[in-house]
């Protein structure tokens, strides 16, 4: 059975349980994992490739993983590679800020060798986000990721997913991340995401900027907004779902979750109408995500959206 084969870094998310911000609580995080775990809560078989190491929070992540039905086969395992920690500080209207990062293995990547040819035969959509990017070993590793699925026919799904404390500066992450947006077929980018990418402070003005890339699907996602889906140069807007936000951690995620299913079930969008389906869903996933603390604890189960 074909799957959605998924590339990125596990990260452990230390919550902040009080506004205080002075007590944490231990949640298994990271953009690719959070989309991963989304992707098979709706019923999609998932491929998730990383770099464990032999520590406590490895056992964790990995644990948590297996438990949600997420392979992890083409993983790889160094035994002293410790898993970065995320501190998240909460705003008492649920917001969250990410108030630091703890990398001390940042060398420590996944290689070339997990990508084999054989982990590409069936997949039918490789995702991405730029926390594969910031560091050499991994940049290296994330092209030739990206370069094999191009050959293979998979659709390239890649959100940009930008955290500025991970990066040498701004200009090395933007040119970094448009470097490979050539090579894609799906890219999402929160409002902010696609004015600092495109150095503009219009959302119009910044889609016009990205059509040389000829990108053949964008998504600009604004939160509590909605979502602007662009298909093939024409912006169709969607407005959000109306929900009591406990947590906005993942939200992003949730939603790519649910559009990755939606393409590996339907395809991509071939009308108005799939796209505007395809987007309106995201958005009630994304919405759904906010209602719990935590990135995957509300995330929902394909039996609960029939």
């Amino acid at each position: 059975m074909k799957y959605v084969l998924i590339y990125g870094d596990v990260l452990i998310d230390q919550f902040s349980t009080r506004v205080e911000n002075n007590q944490c609580e231990k949640f298994l995080g990271g953009a690719t994992v959070n989309v991963a775990v989304g992707v098979r809560r709706l019923g999609v078989p998932t491929n998730f490739v990383t770099v464990f190491g032999e520590q406590e929070d490895s056992t964790f992540a990995k644990t948590r993983l297996l438990e949600e039905g997420v392979d992890i086969t083409y993983s790889q395992t160094v035994p002293h590679k410790m898993l970065s920690n995320v501190y998240v500080n909460l705003l008492p209207n649920g917001d969250r800020i990410f108030n630091r990062y703890e990398d001390s293995t940042p060398t420590i990547q996944v290689t070339k060798e997990a990508f084999q040819p054989s982990v590409f035969h069936e997949a039918s959509i490789f995702h991405f986000s730029s926390g594969t990017m910031f560091q050499q070993n991994a940049l290296e590793t994330t092209m030739h990721a990206v370069t094999v699925s191009n050959k293979n026919g998979l659709i390239v799904s890649f959100d940009a997913n930008i955290r500025p404390l991970r990066w040498e500066n701004e200009e090395i992450c933007r040119e970094t991340i448009t470097s490979f947006l050539p090579f894609v077929d799906v890219l999402k980018v929160t409002e902010e995401e696609l004015y600092f990418l495109t150095k503009t402070n219009n959302r119009a003005m910044g889609v016009r900027k990205l059509a040389p890339y000829q990108l053949p699907l964008i998504f600009v996602t604004a939160g509590e907004k909605g979502t602007y889906a662009i298909f093939h140069g024409i912006t169709y807007y969607v407005p959000a779902e109306k929900v009591k936000v406990i947590d906005t951690t993942g939200a992003g995620d949730a939603f790519m979750a649910s559009i990755l299913s939606s393409i590996y079930k339907e395809g991509i969008p071939e009308d108005e109408s799939s796209l505007i389906k395809y987007t309106k869903l995201g958005n009630k996933i994304g919405a759904l995500a906010t209602t719990k603390r935590g990135a995957i604890t509300a995330l929902p189960k394909d039996t609960i959206l029939k």
